[in-house]
């Protein structure tokens, strides 16, 4: 196999995508692999489908040259070929593999005996060799298989997959070779892991660690709450100067990855003879932060405001975090709000600077475009996530406009509530705060 061998990718979402054009820009000649139409048509186009810094770029440099998009595999394929399609869990919270499973079908029959297939979809431990392997297997006599953990954060995407250490996990040494020669040459580091289900539970419990850490941060708000203490001081007295891990602020944990690995670790282990008790009540209190907050406010307006009938609440910020900047709704705590919120007849006035209009008013949720002209009358502004622009506005100027007495309602406290004493008529209140 030659030091660039052609690379096939299967599923050009946020993962298949990013890689795509990271290996385009590195030389390799690549084919990504899109089922959806729309999206194949738009990348044909150099136009991504995804908010990703740097990836129009590349996209429209490389298209044609070094990366080509279909929507079918070809019939013979004969270099590496990287699975990146999504695996959700159904609403029952188990594993969705269906995506998966069809995807591997394809690829078994396009590919040539011999040829490595990486994994790059979050799955549960156990999946590649019960589940895949065995479709492999079917039409191939030799098979080569690895588990390569997707690792980026949305925003910095193309720049951590050329600095973070890539795992390797795969089905024999051969396998982990040829792979290891893959990633040596987009990242500085590659660590070699013993097995394919090692490589599995990495992932998951790199995601369900840092989805336990949040939980922590967000149960000391609430257990703040209870005595009227602020959390944040909390959190910040606690860690200054203190030799321990420090203390998570509280913030909500959605996105495609945290809202969703906890449970693929659970079902991993279920019938296993253990059952986690710390990953699945992290899950649980991430999980009820939004509709806590959203009656949290419905508490403070009540108190503050007295009659809700009609009263206008501006939502600023619905993809699930503001910071590195997405257009991502997926786990974002604006649904469950937006239903707790309901309980009394406001006007929801929603804004956000990357989702579009029409996916906020798929909410229930009238657009407001302009974030400074949506304080006009509201009677509450609720932040929910930190994109930095928020943190920019002359906060103090605009709650002039506000019909008091108004609420501030700032979830990942961006403005100093001391600044707030001073304006009568404004309450300023954040998650376990106020």
């Amino acid at each position: 196999m030659s030091d660039k061998p052609d690379i096939g990718i299967v599923g050009l979402g946020y993962v298949g995508l990013t890689l795509a054009v990271t290996l385009a820009d590195l030389g390799f000649r690549v084919w990504g692999y899109e089922r959806q139409l729309e999206v194949v048509e738009k990348l044909k186009k150099g136009q991504s489908h995804i908010f990703e810094p740097g990836v129009n770029e590349v996209l429209q440099a490389q298209l044609g040259h070094g990366l080509f998009i279909d929507t079918t595999l070809p019939d013979r394929f004969s270099g590496i070929t990287i699975i990146c399609v999504s695996t959700p869990i159904a609403s029952e919270k188990n594993p969705d593999l269906r995506n998966l499973c069809e995807a591997t079908e394809q690829v078994t029959e396009a590919i040539t005996d011999g040829s490595l297939v990486i994994v790059r979809s979050t799955v549960p431990v156990g999946t590649c060799r019960k589940i895949l392997l065995p479709l492999l297997r079917a039409k191939h006599k030799e098979v080569r298989l690895a588990f390569c953990p997707e690792r980026t954060i949305q925003g910095q995407a193309l720049r951590e997959l050329r600095e973070l250490p890539q795992v390797v996990g795969a089905l024999d040494m051969t396998s982990a070779q040829l792979a290891a020669k893959l990633w040596e040459q987009v990242t500085r580091r590659v660590v070699l892991i013993s097995s394919l289900e090692a490589g599995e539970m990495v992932k998951l419990i790199n995601n369900s660690h840092t989805d336990l850490l949040y939980s922590f941060g967000n149960e000391v708000a609430m257990m703040a709450q209870g005595f009227s203490l602020d959390p944040t001081e909390l959190i910040r007295t606690a860690n200054v100067g203190y030799p321990r891990p420090d203390l998570a602020r509280p913030g909500f944990v959605g996105g495609p990855c945290m809202s969703k690995d906890p449970y693929l670790l659970l079902a991993s282990l279920d019938g296993s003879g253990y059952v986690p008790r710390l990953t699945g009540a992290a899950r649980s209190i991430n999980e009820e932060l939004p509709l806590l907050v959203g009656r949290h406010l419905l508490d403070v307006l009540k108190r503050f405001v007295g009659n809700m009938d009609s009263a206008k609440v501006l939502i600023c910020g619905f993809a699930y975090k503001g910071w590195p900047p997405t257009d991502d709704m997926r786990g974002s705590p604006v649904v469950p709000i937006v239903n707790a919120l309901r309980q009394y007849p406001l006007r929801l006035y929603g804004h956000d600077f990357l989702v579009p209009s029409e996916t906020i008013e798929a909410c229930g949720v009238i657009p407001e475009t302009d974030v400074t002209k949506g304080f006009k009358d509201a009677r509450a502004v609720l932040f929910v996530n930190e994109h930095p622009s928020y943190s920019e506005l002359e906060i103090l100027g605009l709650v002039q406009r506000m019909t008091h007495p108004a609420v501030i309602y700032d979830c990942w406290r961006m403005f100093d509530a001391r600044s707030f004493e001073s304006e009568a008529g404004i309450h300023y209140a954040g998650i376990g705060y106020g």
